[in-house]
């Protein structure tokens, strides 16, 4: 099996685990590619395997069966960014925080390989979202899995961000900014401004305002197969641009649009984890001790 590796420095006590991925890895015969600049944090903190090779992003990953995401959620929406149109499936292990992406706990990393060298898994195909504009945004690296989001940048003042679906006027939201998010971003950003949950498997987009300055207007969810558009304006001669982690400054003679990627992320989902249990054991969804006794 030729497996791909991407991740970010972790902590000390984490060490012997990441040691014991390599180590198993080797011992079941894997063919090992690491990022470059993982594998120079990784020489001087673990013995990595002799025969290893490298590649950085926009390498194709020719021959590849899947790729491994060390680290947190975030890493895992990076490590998207260097799979693109490829589709190789990749599966999160979390070293970092919150795990909502990354579900297999670093102490639980053999009996994932287990599952992985069994068959024992599914794959779970979720929807990008594509930034379109006037002029290049992002460097090119211009779909993400969770949002895109327009925000104000360095004053006080709120900014106006005239939307459109598929050329049609949808609103004006006076705001410190607006989110579109897919459903998998809906347990992100989009949450915490007042969005709604949704299933991976729909085909939606979240537009969420970012503390409206009115009070007539919510979150709403319009189709994937919609092409929605903006024009901002406000006090400041610009203002910023997310695509997930990424982030830039934008003028506002930017015309930009976003819809869904042609493409998708393929992640690895093992049989012991789903969608609902995660929200449960993530987030706290529905916690209540009235029903623990009803599970």
């Amino acid at each position: 099996m030729k497996i791909a590796i991407l991740g970010k420095p972790f902590e000390d006590h984490i060490v012997p685990f990441i040691q014991e991925l390599f180590n198993e890895l080797t011992q079941r015969g894997a063919e090992l590619l690491v990022v470059e600049h993982f594998q120079l944090y990784l020489k001087n903190t673990i013995n990595l395997p002799a025969g290893s090779q490298t590649f950085n992003r926009g390498d194709k990953l020719e021959g590849v069966d899947m790729v491994l995401s060390i680290g947190g959620d975030g890493t895992l929406l990076d490590t998207v960014t260097y799979v693109g149109a490829q589709e190789v499936p990749i599966l999160g292990i979390n070293t970092g925080r919150l795990g909502f992406l990354a579900t297999v706990p670093y102490d639980n990393i053999i009996n994932a390989l287990d599952a992985l060298y069994k068959g024992e898994y599914a794959y779970d195909d979720r929807s990008l979202i594509r930034v379109e504009s006037n002029q290049e945004v992002f460097d090119n690296l211009n779909f993400g899995l969770n949002e895109f989001s327009l925000l104000k940048r360095d004053s006080s003042a709120m900014i106006v961000v005239h939307t459109y679906i598929d050329g049609d006027y949808l609103n004006s939201y006076w705001a410190d900014g607006l989110v579109v998010a897919t459903p998998t971003g809906s347990t992100g950003y989009s949450l915490s401004c007042g969005g709604p949950l949704v299933l991976p498997q729909t085909n939606n987009f979240i537009i969420s305002p970012v503390c409206p300055h009115n009070l007539n207007v919510r979150p709403m969810i319009v189709p994937d197969k919609s092409v929605i558009s903006f024009e901002v304006e406000g006090r400041s001669s610009s203002y910023l641009a997310t695509l997930d982690s990424r982030s830039t400054p934008i003028d506002m003679n930017v015309r930009l649009s976003v819809k869904r990627e042609d493409f998708v992320a393929r992640l690895i989902k093992l049989d012991n984890v789903n969608f609902l249990s995660t929200l449960r054991s993530k987030l706290n969804w529905g916690l209540d001790k009235r029903n623990i006794s009803l599970k």
